[in-house]
C-alpha cells in the first residue's frame, strides 16, 4: 500500500511537525506499506491552467503525480483566514475531478484556536467527496497551544493522531477488498 501524507502549506511549522508525526508512526507501526511525506514548501508549484496533471513538469509533475498513485492521503492542513490555504486550493486544482476515486483521505488540521474546528466540514470534506474521496470520517484537530518548540506537547493529541493512523490503514485495506470482490465477479 502507498500512503502519502501531504502537508499542504508553504509557510509555518505546525502542519508540517503533525505531518511528519504522522509519517513516523505510519512508519512505525506499518513498516510494510510504502509512507511519503509531501510538504508543499520544499517544491516549487506552477499554479493550475486546466491541463492534464501528467502534462506539467518538474515538481508540479512529480506532486501530483505522487498523489495520484497513493492508495491512501494523510492530508495536512492549516487553517487560514477560516479556511484552506491557496496551496492546497492550487493542487486539488491541478488534479483531475476524480482524482480521489478508489483513494482514502484521512484530515489533519491544525488551527490558531478551536473556533476554527468547522472548516473541515464545511470546506475541506465537500471538495474531497466531490472528487470521489472515501473520506475518513474523525480527523485530528490540532490548536497552536498542543505545540511546544516543534513538537507536540498534547498526550491527547498524539493518540488520536496514532488512532488516525491505524484508522486510516484499516478503511484502506477494507476499501482494497471490496475491489477486489467486485472485481472477481466480472469475468475478463
Amino acid at each position: 500500500m502507498k500512503i502519502v501524507a501531504l502537508a499542504g502549506s508553504i509557510v509555518g511549522s505546525k502542519t508540517r511537525t503533525a505531518t511528519q508525526k504522522m509519517v513516523e508512526m505510519l512508519q512505525e507501526k506499518y513498516p510494510q506499506h510504502e509512507v511519503t511525506l509531501l510538504d508543499l514548501a520544499d517544491y516549487q508549484l506552477v499554479f493550475s491552467d486546466g491541463r492534464n496533471y501528467f502534462e506539467y513538469e518538474g515538481d508540479t509533475k512529480y506532486v501530483t503525480e505522487t498523489l495520484m498513485a497513493a492508495d491512501a492521503i494523510v492530508l495536512g492542513t492549516p487553517t487560514f483566514q477560516a479556511s484552506i490555504p491557496a496551496t492546497l486550493k492550487n493542487i486539488f486544482d491541478l488534479l483531475p475531478v476524480n482524482a480521489f476515486r478508489d483513494k482514502v483521505v484521512s484530515v489533519i488540521v491544525t488551527a490558531g484556536t478551536s473556533k476554527h474546528y468547522l472548516m473541515v466540514e464545511q470546506q475541506l470534506k465537500p471538495i474531497l467527496a466531490y472528487m470521489k474521496a472515501h473520506i475518513v470520517p474523525t480527523y485530528v484537530f490540532i490548536e497552536e497551544k498542543d505545540f511546544l518548540r516543534k513538537e507536540i506537547v498534547n498526550d491527547d493529541v498524539l493518540f488520536r493522531l496514532e488512532r488516525l493512523a491505524e484508522d486510516t490503514v484499516m478503511v484502506t485495506e477494507a476499501f482494497a477488498e471490496i475491489r477486489a470482490k467486485k472485481d472477481a465477479e466480472y469475468d475478463f
